[in-house]
């Protein structure tokens, strides 16, 4: 029988824009290395419903920021939207990112692509958010 093993943690993460995407790869990789499970699954969600995870490019800023332009450019901030708040193009661009991402673990180390990197996205900032990780494994 295989014992299996794990570790939940929160991170806090400050965003500095209405909109923006912050790398969260290294903070979550410190997480699985504490965790020492050689082999699982990393979970990362957001309980936000204004903001988001996304896994893309890493190496090259513009990435990124052509990601949240080109939602910017799909879900303009006005557009006689019926949400009360007035965030409703935040609500919805965080539906189109998703709140959650599950990433395998090898070795203990995140199992990322060469130019992967996880991004937490904010759709209403500035704030201060939480992340969720959730490393299991053996």
């Amino acid at each position: 029988m295989t014992k299996t093993q794990g570790r939940s943690d929160v991170l806090t993460v400050s965003s500095r824009h209405r909109t923006d995407a912050i790398d969260i790869t290294e903070l979550v990789q410190e997480r699985v290395t504490e965790a020492g499970v050689g082999d699982g699954l990393c979970t990362v969600y957001v309980a936000h419903t204004t903001a988001g995870v996304f896994i893309n490019e890493n190496a090259d800023p513009d990435v990124p920021h052509d990601l949240l332009a080109t939602l910017d450019h799909l879900v303009p901030w006005e557009r006689n939207y019926r949400h009360a708040e007035g965030n409703a193009a935040a609500h919805i661009k965080a539906s189109l990112i998703g709140t959650s991402q599950s990433i395998p673990v090898r070795a203990n180390r995140l199992e990322l692509g060469r130019w992967q990197g996880i991004f937490f996205a904010e759709f209403d900032g500035p704030r201060e958010r939480q992340v969720h990780v959730s490393v299991i494994g053996r």
